[in-house]
């Protein structure tokens, strides 16, 4: 006899339908053994898809992990953000906070707040490379201005929005970089937009993240200091296009943007 496990799509950080990033949500009784949640995420091959099971420690209201479509990953905002409006706005959970416990990034948390559902993440600020990382230019397609870093992921600073809008990446060329991931960012087009942002992590199975919340825990504290200021106007750049507020509080990263349910569905798996 099979067994259900239900599963929500939702976009995030998504100015519209079919824009921000898709997120695949499953909810789940208890975790699922991790080779059959890699294949889970493998066949939804979106960006990332989030489980959620009940925290039984009470620590938290729930555990969390994330895969993308080839590894789990240590922390995902959008992913976290659509899970947190399935929890509150779609299943009713009570009150106007859930928490969550993860495996490595520690507790977070998803609250309504003005304007919608905030997500809380920790901040991450990135420490200056002495140098351009060899090849990193050629892979990119322009020389950046600066190179910095944070657990493997390199945060690439251009002067120019419309520099990074059409960089020639090679991804190919990218994979060969010792890098988890590339963000590349740089000052927003308008009045309105503070800083923008691309995502790129080939390494990760993803050539470009259409709307990465978890690399804001890098680009806030860069783009705090930089500007002078800790509540700013963000998008990614990206062919969907995404658009976030964020505001840094300590070591905490704030952020919220629209979530819109796409698709909801069962996993029929064999027993």
């Amino acid at each position: 006899m099979a067994s259900t496990i239900p599963l929500y799509q939702l976009d995030v950080f998504a100015p519209r339908l079919f824009a921000g990033n898709p997120a695949a949500v499953c909810p789940l009784p208890a975790w699922l053994p991790d080779a059959v949640m890699q294949q889970i995420a493998a066949e939804n091959n979106l960006a990332e898809t989030a489980f959620f099971a009940p925290d039984q420690t009470g620590e938290a209201d729930f555990l969390l992990r994330w895969f993308t479509p080839t590894v789990e990953v240590d922390l995902c905002g959008h992913a976290t953000l659509a899970g947190g409006h399935v929890l509150l706005d779609l299943l009713g959970f009570p009150g106007s906070r859930v928490r969550f416990r993860t495996l490595q990034a520690g507790i977070l948390q998803v609250e309504r707040g003005e304007g919608g559902l905030w997500l809380d993440l920790p901040a991450r600020p990135a420490m200056p490379r002495a140098e351009i990382p060899a090849g990193l230019p050629e892979a990119l397609g322009a020389q950046p201005v600066r190179v910095l870093e944070h657990g493997g992921i390199w945060l690439v600073v251009y002067d120019s929005a419309r520099t990074i809008e059409g960089l020639p990446v090679d991804f190919a060329a990218l994979r060969r970089l010792p890098a988890r991931a590339v963000c590349v960012t740089a000052p927003g087009r308008r009045n309105s937009e503070d800083f923008v942002s691309r995502f790129f992590a080939p390494n990760m199975g993803i050539d470009e993240d259409p709307a990465t919340g978890s690399a804001h825990c890098l680009l806030m504290p860069y783009w705090a200091q930089r500007i002078g200021r800790t509540q700013l106007a963000a998008a990614q750049l990206s062919k969907r296009g995404a658009v976030l507020s964020c505001r840094l509080e300590g070591d905490r990263v704030w952020m919220t943007g629209p979530v819109l349910p796409y698709m909801s569905g069962t996993i029929t798996l064999p027993d």
